[in-house]
């Protein structure tokens, strides 16, 4: 259940805001969901099969490469899960754990994506990080956390509490 609904949102998310949803800068808001991680660990199995059905989707724009995102981002968001229900208990951390993955894992196969639209140049500031992967994967690092730190911050921990407060979780009726 909980991977359908993340794959969903992420598909749907990804549909209509799809200048959000990919490259160095990403604010996907479907990554407000995985705060039910610190609820049940069953969230954990679902949001890293959601997370590899939803990433599935960007087959028919990247190719065999989409497969980069699909494995390794869904790693991402697996170690994001079972991080965040094993630090529930201490919310700012747990919430922590999508973000730290997903900033560290995703820049890292990035470049490949997106090699060659320009997604790493500032002409008006005379950046032009293109061709040094230390250089994109530094970028994407601070592009990807920030993103990941606004939604899930902004709009998951949000969402927990409301969660919470309906008695979903650990204690209260299934997620």
């Amino acid at each position: 259940m909980i991977a359908a609904v993340y794959a969903a949102l992420s598909f749907l998310v990804m549909q209509v805001l799809q200048a959000l949803s990919w490259g160095p800068v990403q604010l996907r808001l479907s990554e407000a969901f995985t705060v039910v991680a610190a609820l049940t660990p069953a969230a954990v199995p679902g949001l890293t099969a959601g997370a590899a059905l939803a990433n599935l989707t960007n087959w028919a724009v990247l190719g065999p490469l989409a497969l980069l995102d699909v494995v390794f981002g869904s790693l991402a968001s697996g170690i994001g899960a079972v991080w965040m229900w094993r630090f529930r208990r201490n919310r700012p951390f747990a919430l922590a754990g999508p973000v730290v993955a997903n900033a560290l894992v995703v820049p890292a196969y990035l470049p490949w994506l997106v090699r060659g639209l320009g997604l790493y140049r500032v002409p008006l500031l005379g950046i032009d990080l293109e061709g040094s992967w230390l250089g994109m994967y530094a970028f994407g690092v601070v592009a990807v956390g920030m993103g990941q730190a606004l939604v899930v911050y902004g709009l998951g921990w949000p969402l927990l509490v409301a969660l919470e407060r309906l008695g979903l979780g650990e204690s209260g009726r299934s997620v």
